[in-house]
């Protein structure tokens, strides 16, 4: 099945699974999607991703991370900001932050998909593709 907007059904995956409280969550894997889910887990939000195949195509199975119990979530938000029908693009100048820097933005830009955080320390714009928090 295909979808005009991959990013967002992966993020939509992520946000169901959290919130049925899942372990793990699978995602057809692409680049974007696969530079995506390194950053949760370098920004601590998921404990890790791997590859699996099924049916000859390549998947991405994420493992959700919670507190102490599962009843405390880690991951509490995730919304996609820059959607196929309108592209939403930050300056260096005005890129955004996420409840006064809490949470983190991920841009795609010429030096490749990363955090709000690290964009301000590149000092680059690009497209604003998700918050989470």
């Amino acid at each position: 099945m295909t979808t005009n907007d991959p990013i967002a059904d992966m993020l939509t995956r992520v946000r169901n699974a959290n919130t049925a409280k899942h372990d793990v969550v699978d995602v057809p894997a692409s680049k974007m999607k696969i530079a995506i889910a390194d950053i949760l887990v370098n920004e601590g939000y998921i404990e890790k991703y791997e590859f699996v195949e099924k049916n000859g195509f390549k998947d991405i199975r994420i493992t959700l991370k919670y507190g102490a119990t599962k009843n405390e979530r880690i991951i509490t938000g995730l919304k996609r900001i820059s959607k196929p029908g309108l592209r939403i693009y930050a300056g260096k100048e005005d890129m955004p932050k996420v409840l006064g820097g809490l949470g983190t933005a991920i841009i795609s830009t010429n030096q490749g998909v990363i955090t709000d955080k690290e964009a301000r320390r590149l000092g680059v714009g690009g497209e604003v593709l998700a918050f989470i928090w």
